[in-house]
């Protein structure tokens, strides 16, 4: 198996980014008040130091003051002091509202203190209404991404998932899209008060001091450099992050699912080989993409201490000069943690934020996926159907360079039972699988009552045929809403009726709650054979007008098999009727039996003219018993 690591190539960032911002278009009101309450709760913080200074002038005038003699005014003291060659203490004082002979004035920086803490309680009420409805838009938005995504699967066609290991697309759906909520989650908040922090807190830098504010200024673009190129190197890891998860998950489910077998042929230890191969990878990717986007913060954080060491030694010399009052210089070294400490944060939330993006566009790929082709803007409708089925000239292949079916013409009469043979990858499936549109035709065209199928609605097409396939499928249930998943409002007589005319009820009575026990998923409480039963009771309380067999009794006993027949005898009466089969003792009552070789209708008749005329047809029918008499001796 290969790794299924796409080669490493430049995230579209900016283009996922725009469609991330898209899926939140339709909550503009909720994302308009989260940057109203992330621009108050930013606002009140962001005056707090400035405040804050203030109780620091008092405190520190305050002590200038009681040891300065009183009576004499500021002016005699500073004129003082400079008489004495004290310049610096003078040009110190200058700025300071002090009172010789005075103290501590502890009612005025008390009410400064409770100023400050009504302040913070205000911003922190905001940032947590802030976070609220962030939740709220996050939630709604990834809400709306798994409704487009469960939408896209109902218009992608058939082929999309026969190229697509089915642990991949769940990845997709599950791993991809709870990494972005939880990434979303985590940054817009983050982002809108980091944004908002920087543009507040260098507002209040340039009141305080635009020295001050240019020195603090000259980390950021050595700050943008450092995440900018840590960021880049860290993009392709994400992406091979989580495409090897999608890998490694796809192989999961493959084994789980076929366990058994894993165990029956002795493959165990090459299945753990395969994991550990995916777990390496998966783990060389995970460790490079959070250890190189983890470097941005230490980075940014010896950016920031410069910075820091570069404001505090400046903001000395200004109070030295009495150019700023020491308040002030407090406020300017939280005002420049606080704006360092924000983009240290965005830069912090870059491997998240890749990430996301990573997952994104991996549920975007999903989400741009190829559809089947649209339906009709005034789709045909039959009232009633007769069942007069017609293909014509149909010409189909799954790869554009392998041919499978060409030009082949089939006329089939309503009510008749049209039985298809021939060794396996002949086309017998396809062959269905076109009639129910699971595949559009390459050339040609197949009509219901003369009306050609692609101009009808596939759910009103489908609507009027039943399915009964070689790998009966059971959804988490009831056996009664196994039953009765085939008929809306269907009643539990009629539940009953089905099951008891498809020899389903005599095994069902044996189960532990009848009717009403639980099948898992997997169908794991019941036989393969009872499983089969169950879905041909399910195609039987349907009672459609066109009846699909593809190998519908393969896996019940024989007994149960001659049951069934009749059982399909009296459905198959006045309905049009497919029955794909290899076991030709079951098709002998057949109206028409088809025999197929590499898409090519070879034989074509009732089992006695094909028997007689010694083809295909006689051939098969005769290895059959042959191989049937080698079993017994």
């Amino acid at each position: 198996m290969s790794s299924g690591v796409p080669a490493e190539k430049p995230l579209d960032f900016r283009g996922s980014m725009r469609r991330l911002l898209g899926l939140l278009r339709p909550q503009r009101l909720v994302l308009a008040g989260v940057l109203v309450l992330g621009a108050a709760s930013v606002a009140l913080t962001v005056i707090g130091p400035k405040i804050l200074g203030k109780a620091t002038d008092l405190i520190f005038a305050g002590v200038a003051s009681s040891g300065l003699p009183a009576g004499a005014s500021k002016e005699q003291v500073i004129a003082g002091l400079r008489a004495d060659g004290q310049d610096t203490l003078a040009d110190m004082f200058t700025p300071m509202q002090i009172v010789p002979g005075s103290g501590i004035d502890f009612d005025a920086v008390g009410q400064v203190l409770m100023l400050v803490l009504a302040l913070y309680i205000g911003a922190s009420f905001f940032a947590l209404a802030q976070a609220r409805l962030t939740t709220n838009l996050v939630q709604r938005a990834v809400f709306d991404l798994r409704e487009q995504v469960e939408a896209k699967f109902a218009r992608l066609p058939l082929s999309y998932f026969d190229r697509q290991p089915r642990g991949e697309v769940l990845s997709r759906v599950t791993n991809d899209i709870d990494n972005l909520a939880q990434s979303l989650q985590q940054t817009l908040q983050q982002i809108v008060t980091s944004l908002l922090t920087i543009t507040g807190v260098l507002a209040m830098m340039f009141v305080i001091s635009p020295l001050l504010a240019l020195v603090a200024l000259l980390s950021v673009p050595a700050s943008v450099f450092i995440a900018a190129k840590i960021g880049k190197r860290a993009q392709p890891q994400f992406i091979r992050q989580w495409a090897t998860t999608g890998t490694l998950n796809a192989h999961i489910e493959e084994m789980y699912t076929g366990h058994s077998l894993v165990k029956v042929f002795g493959r165990r230890e090459e299945a753990e080989k395969t994991f550990a191969e995916h777990n390496e990878t998966l783990y060389t990717a995970s460790f490079k993409a959070q250890f190189i986007s983890g470097l941005i913060q230490p980075a940014m954080m010896f950016v920031g201490n410069l910075s820091y060491v570069l404001v505090a030694v400046i903001g000395a010399l200004r109070v030295a000069s009495g150019n700023l009052s020491l308040g002030d210089v407090q406020a300017f070294i939280q005002y420049s943690r606080q704006f360092s400490q924000p983009v240290t944060q965005i830069a912090a939330m870059a491997n998240l934020l890749q990430s996301g993006v990573a997952s994104a566009e991996r549920v975007f790929a999903l989400l741009d996926a190829e559809e089947q082709e649209p339906e009709p803007a005034t789709p045909a409708r039959i009232d009633r159907v007769r069942g007069q089925v017609g293909f014509h000239d149909v010409s189909f292949r799954y790869l554009e360079d392998t041919p499978l079916i060409d030009d082949l013409t089939l006329d089939v009469d309503p009510g008749q039972t049209v039985a298809i043979v021939g060794p396996t990858g002949a086309g017998k499936t396809t062959l269905v699988n076109l009639l129910m549109r699971f595949y559009d035709l390459d050339g040609g065209r197949i009509t219901l009552d003369g009306v050609d199928i692609a101009e009808m609605d596939r759910e009103d097409l489908r609507a009027k045929t039943g399915m009964v396939l070689q790998d009966a499928w059971l959804f988490g249930g009831t056996v009664a809403e196994n039953i009765a998943y085939g008929a809306d409002g269907a009643t539990r007589e009629e539940i009953i009726a089905a099951a008891e005319a498809m020899h389903v009820d005599r095994f069902v009575r044996t189960l532990p709650d009848g009717y009403d026990t639980v099948i898992d998923d997997e169908g794991g409480t019941v036989s393969a054979g009872e499983k089969q039963l169950i879905t041909v009771a399910r195609a039987f309380l349907a009672k459609p007008a066109i009846l699909i067999l593809d190998e519908a009794t393969s896996s019940v006993d024989t007994r149960t098999e001659v049951l069934i027949q009749r059982a399909m005898n009296s459905l198959r009466q006045g309905r049009t009727s497919f029955v794909i089969a290899h076991r030709l003792s079951t098709i002998r009552g057949a109206d028409v039996i088809l025999v197929m070789d590499s898409g090519r209708i070879v034989e074509q008749g009732d089992h006695e003219t094909l028997l007689r005329s010694g083809g295909a047809y006689s051939r098969l029918y005769a290895a059959q018993f042959a191989e049937a008499f080698a079993e017994t001796d």
